[in-house]
């Protein structure tokens, strides 16, 4: 993993928004959007602005099943941050 994706991951968990939704993904296998929504005082837009973002860094994946997406955790990608941290 390059610099600029180690900040850009780095930058998506910045935001204590971000990480909330993050935290939701990872704690379960796969998740639909709805659930997060349930769980979390945000609106669908704002669940969407903060997913893409996830997204863009490769921390979470995505697939749309009818009219909603669910969300996984990018376990590679975390597990890269991990040992970058453990040095």
């Amino acid at each position: 993993m390059d610099n600029e994706s180690l900040a850009a991951a780095f930058k998506a968990l910045g935001d204590p928004t971000r990480l909330r939704i993050y935290q939701a993904i990872k704690d379960k296998d796969d998740i639909c959007g709805c659930n997060i929504l349930e769980q979390m005082d945000i609106t669908q837009p704002t669940l969407s602005h903060h997913v893409k973002q996830l997204c863009a860094a490769g921390l979470v994946s995505c697939r749309k099943d009818g009219r909603w997406m669910h969300y996984s955790a990018n376990n590679e990608t975390a597990a890269l941050l991990s040992d970058w941290i453990s040095g």
